[in-house]
């Protein structure tokens, strides 16, 4: 098996299970507010808090607008959260690859040597 393949097959696999997990295990999340939420809370400046640029989005706060089984809300938002970052990663990795020039990885023999 070919380099090329096993790095496609473990590439699929690794987002299948991001997928999974983010569709199946984020509606189970705790619904307790998280460590900045609790001390903001605690120390008694919860009151100042105010809304970020993307709280209009349709996946913000960790829900589907329009979706309304609570669950399924999270897991596709779960999912949409998976592509966002597989396509943002994977698009980062296609425009370090293309400046590299073709340059060997360093190491490693130049292809024709």
């Amino acid at each position: 098996m070919s380099r090329g393949v096993r790095f496609g097959t473990f590439l699929v696999a690794g987002l299948a299970l991001a997928a999974a997990l983010a569709f199946f295990v984020s509606p189970r999340a705790s619904s307790a507010p998280d460590g900045l939420d609790k001390v903001a809370s605690d120390e008694g400046f919860a009151d100042r808090q105010t809304d970020h640029a993307l709280a209009d989005s349709p996946t913000a706060g960790y829900a589907t607008r329009g979706v309304d089984d609570e669950g399924l809300s999270t897991g596709i938002a779960g999912l949409v959260g998976v592509a966002v970052t597989f396509a943002a990663t994977g698009g980062l990795f296609l425009l370090l690859r293309r400046t590299r020039g073709g340059r060997p990885a360093p190491g490693r023999p130049a292809e024709g040597t």
